[in-house]
């Protein structure tokens, strides 16, 4: 069990530490873990720049046939050369592991020593980034670095210092790191957030920091090599301080201001179908459900499939419980499931650093201003994976950045989110008008599919009710070279068409290529290609659709009888009303070929796979 739970920890660990979240900190970890404990040639400034100037040089010291330190002199006014600090060859392994040593101990520690200090759940994180300020200060400013030492001058060496502080400085990284979320990482969060920490957190903790650091490690032993490589890193000590210095300042700064999200958001997320393939393990699922999280209230949870196409039964949704903060509610009054019968809910559990939720949300909030006037209730469970998120400033200040209005709940414990037996951001419920859940939605994507159901719901809950539009948001979920990705079929934001001739707006006549390519729609007879969707512009006319994919829907509107052909058999789907979607494929086949075909006044806007 406990090998299991180490290699289960280290594996997520790995992959969080070659995925795009731990891209801020790699400049620091190269120039300032790496490069900075190179070994490097002696140097001497020329003596023209006067008696004030400042030399470092740099000589390397041979213990026992091989080289292990190297050390910095500085000259005085008066010329004679005073030791001034010595670069340990060990200082990368010393930040490493400051950063495992202090990513496990704030994540499973921190939240529960500042409560019993009645200190800010934040205050980790701003003490994090003004040490990086500092020892950023403290590489290009030496005297401000003597500033920093004098306090530490009774310790032996004063072993503190920019130079060989390497241990300070992971301890800084570690403060400050944001790993991307999963499955792991929420386990070891909620154990911590909850006091239920035991051997098996412990275990899985370690081995999580341990294989997030590995990348690390080898990013800055790569950092050194090329450092001794490079003719001009061992001339520019100097430079290297300076840079290192520059970088943890613009760090700090950045993480000041969240612009590593910004960056995140902008770069694919590469690792996302080995995270798919990770978290979806039955063996992880399992090893990960210790600590009695199985309740009266969320046993029969398990009935619901994760990201199931259509509408099942999963018992009476779990209450809302153990929050200590409600916004966007009248009075800012807590909101209750047993309130609401008669509505359909849509529980959205999420974390404002969490970028898998940050490209989640624009759905969720696009849904509740489509549907609230006709009985959608959307309540976001703000469940925190670190301590600053537990600022309720901070929730509420990026929940207006998102442009949230409904309900939201701060579950800084953590109590609701294991009443649900939940284990990731972003994760949906959607509960039926009687109070039962429905279906789940675990992670990104799968939007137009949850939406069809969100109206399914409300036409059963109000059968007279007059739904609006199907939203128009592009799915950005990071898309697997497995799954076929959405395709629209208007033109102004058409994908994955495969006709071979130009795809423009207007009516124009289609024919099948004699090749089609994989993932990818052409059409036959004559179409009206508008903004958001075709139509056939006389008699009716078909799409053929190549794709790879266990689950495959097309999102409909106006009225006719639309054939669907596949493996030799036709299907016939009724349409009638406004855009929603239909499901075409649903028996995971995993990949083939099938052909709509469309009649005169119904209209096709996008197929979407899971």
């Amino acid at each position: 069990m406990y090998l299991t739970l180490a290699l289960i920890g280290f594996l997520g660990g790995l992959i969080t530490g070659i995925s795009p979240c731990i891209l801020p900190v790699l400049p620091v970890i190269f120039f300032s873990g790496g490069a900075q404990s190179a070994r490097s040639s002696p140097t001497v400034r020329d003596s023209a720049a006067g008696p004030s100037a400042h030399a470092d040089s740099a000589a390397e010291v041979a213990v026992s046939g091989r080289t292990t330190t190297a050390t910095l002199t500085r000259t005085d006014t008066a010329g004679a050369a005073e030791p001034e600090r010595t670069v340990s060859r060990w200082r990368l392994y010393q930040v490493i592991l400051g950063l495992v040593v202090s990513f496990s101990v704030f994540t499973l520690l921190g939240s529960l020593l500042l409560a019993v200090l009645h200190l800010p759940q934040d205050v980790l994180r701003y003490a994090g980034i003004v040490v990086l300020l500092l020892l950023g200060i403290g590489l290009i400013v030496p005297r401000f670095e003597e500033l920093l030492e004098k306090p530490f001058s009774w310790i032996p060496q004063r072993n503190v210092g920019t130079d060989r502080g390497g241990f300070v400085l992971g301890i800084a990284l570690g403060a400050v790191y944001v790993p991307c979320a999963g499955p792991v990482l929420a386990a070891i969060t909620v154990a911590g957030s909850t006091g239920r920490i035991g051997i098996e957190t412990i275990i899985l903790t370690l081995s999580f920091a341990i294989g997030a650091a590995i990348p690390l490690l080898v990013f800055a032993l790569a950092g050194r090599r090329v450092a001794e490589r490079v003719k001009s890193f061992r001339k520019h000590q100097k430079g290297i301080r300076m840079t290192g210095g520059i970088l943890m300042i613009a760090l700090a700064v950045g993480l000041l201001f969240n612009l590593p999200q910004l960056l995140q958001q902008l770069i694919p997320d590469y690792t996302s179908t080995l995270q798919d393939q990770f978290s979806n393990s039955g063996q992880v699922s399992k090893a990960l459900n210790f600590g009695g999280l199985v309740n009266a209230q969320n046993k029969d949870l398990s009935k619901c499939s994760n990201n199931a196409s259509m509408l099942e039964s999963c018992g009476t949704a779990p209450e809302i419980t153990g929050i200590q903060q409600w916004f966007n509610t009248p009075g800012d009054k807590p909101a209750a499931l047993n309130q609401l019968h008669g509505k359909v809910v849509l529980v959205d559990f999420w974390a404002y650093s969490c970028i898998n939720c940050q490209r989640s949300l624009p759905h969720v909030v696009a849904w509740n201003k489509a549907y609230k006037d006709a009985g959608l209730e959307v309540i976001g469970i703000h469940a925190p994976e670190y301590a600053f998120e537990k600022v309720p400033a901070n929730v509420e200040s990026a929940a207006k950045g998102f442009g949230i209005t409904y309900p939201v709940a701060i579950d800084n414990n953590l109590s609701t989110w294991t009443n649900y037996r939940n284990r990731y951001w972003p994760a949906h419920y959607l509960i039926d008008a009687s109070g039962t859940v429905r279906n789940i939605q675990f992670g990104e994507g799968n939007y137009a599919q949850t939406e069809g159901l969100i109206r399914q719901l409300l036409q059963q809950a109000n059968p007279s009710t007059s739904l609006p539009a199907a939203t128009d948001l592009a799915d950005t979920t990071p898309q697997t070279s497995k799954i076929t990705r959405e395709t629209y079929l208007g033109y102004t934001k058409a994908s994955n068409f495969g006709g071979g001739v130009p795809y423009t707006s207007g009516a124009a006549e289609f024919a099948l290529p004699a090749k089609q390519p994989a993932n990818s729609f052409a059409l036959q007879g004559g179409w009206d290609v508008g903004t958001q969707s075709i139509t056939p512009s006389a008699d009716a006319a078909s799409i053929r659709l190549d794709y790879s994919a266990k689950v495959v829907q097309i999102v409909l509107s106006g009225t006719g009888d639309v054939q669907i052909e596949r493996n030799g058999k036709t299907t016939t789907v009724h349409v009638d009303g406004v855009p929603n979607g239909r499901t075409l494929v649903s028996d995971g086949s995993g990949a083939g070929t099938l052909t709509v075909r469309i009649p005169k006044g119904v209209q096709a806007y996008s197929f979407t796979f899971g």
